[in-house]
């Protein structure tokens, strides 16, 4: 009998191969995806029997991996030692290659895990040389973008995620890429990207101390729900750009609120030139977030329209003046 009962994952590229390491690993069936707040929030039931993979760390579980250093940190809050957590934390490009080292140095792990953990090096690291080197389809890089593409439901989007963590789990990430319902959801991700670079060129600015244009910003607050859209397309656009910020309004129970959330990455150019910034560290510093050096998230209450408005200007003004002084 399996001693774990199901692995929770983080909901993008890193968490879905991170999962099918550790279902084929483990033998474990049921695998469950999630966000870092469902798990801060404690919106999901984890016991001792659950692997938790990318993913800040619970209350208690049975295996705990990850890379994020903000988890780490938050860890040396509460007085935890990582080393005392069964599993494993490192800080690698990737979960999946914390995973993958893990069960490696205790059984025989199927070879063509080894090219899925490489992309998902490269797709979590955002380690790419140059927007060619990002926009070349590989294997990884097309699964991904199938996770970018408009989903009709959570259900449609989790019965995705499912379906690639269990063809990952027993077939090269060649194969899958190639496969039918994977196809297809490129072909949808292909016809809407268009529309995403249209609401980019709309919404996005430089703002006033931004001399240099370093930070290209990408307000979506105007609109009534928040688009569809992959911030780091961008770079198509503003391809000299060293980081891209995006900014929108949370929708809690299905309306628009007041707050706001802020989600930034550094740029192709910005990581190819070695600058010492750490987005991560950003978002920490001014208590709204976490993330990696190179990428973070944060949120923002807000208890009216005034107080967005006024908020958002400040934080953003905040973030630049960190950004500018590292």
């Amino acid at each position: 009998m399996c001693p774990f009962e199901k692995v929770v994952t983080h909901n993008d590229f890193d968490g879905i191969v991170s999962g099918a390491i550790c279902a084929r690993a483990l033998g474990v069936g049921k695998i469950l995806f999630a966000g870092p707040m469902t798990i801060l929030k404690s919106q999901i039931t984890i016991t001792e029997r659950d692997v938790v993979c990318d993913l800040p760390y619970p209350l208690q579980c049975g295996l705990w991996f990850d890379h994020h250093e903000g988890n780490l940190q938050e860890l040396r809050y509460r007085k935890i030692d990582p080393a005392s957590i069964p599993g494993r934390f490192d800080l690698k490009l990737s979960c999946s290659r914390v995973v993958f080292e893990y069960f490696s140095e205790q059984m025989e792990i199927p070879f063509h895990f080894a090219q899925a953990v490489d992309e998902a090096d490269h797709i979590d690291g955002f380690t790419y040389a140059s927007i060619e080197d990002w926009r070349k389809e590989t294997p990884g890089k097309i699964i991904d973008l199938t996770l970018k593409a408009r989903f009709s439901s959570l259900e449609d989007q989790t019965s995705h995620m499912k379906n690639l963590v269990r063809e990952l789990r027993d077939r090269p990430i060649g194969e899958v890429a190639r496969l039918d319902f994977v196809q297809k959801r490129l072909k949808q991700y292909r016809e809407e990207e268009g529309q995403m670079l249209k609401i980019i060129r709309d919404s996005s600015y430089f703002i006033e101390q931004d001399k240099k244009r370093e930070v290209v910003v990408i307000d979506l607050t105007s609109y009534h729900r928040k688009p569809h859209l992959i911030k780091n397309l961008a770079l198509l656009i503003y391809p000299e750009v060293l980081g891209v910020l995006e900014l929108y309004n949370l929708i809690e129970q299905g309306v628009k609120s007041n707050h706001l959330c802020f989600s930034m990455s550094l740029s192709i150019h910005g990581n190819r030139q070695n600058i010492k910034k750490d987005i991560g560290e950003i978002m920490r510093t001014l208590n709204i977030g976490d993330g990696h050096p190179g990428a973070a998230a944060g949120q923002v209450r807000c208890r009216s329209k005034q107080e967005m408005l006024k908020k958002k200007k400040e934080i953003i003004n905040q973030i630049f003046k960190l950004w500018s002084n590292p």
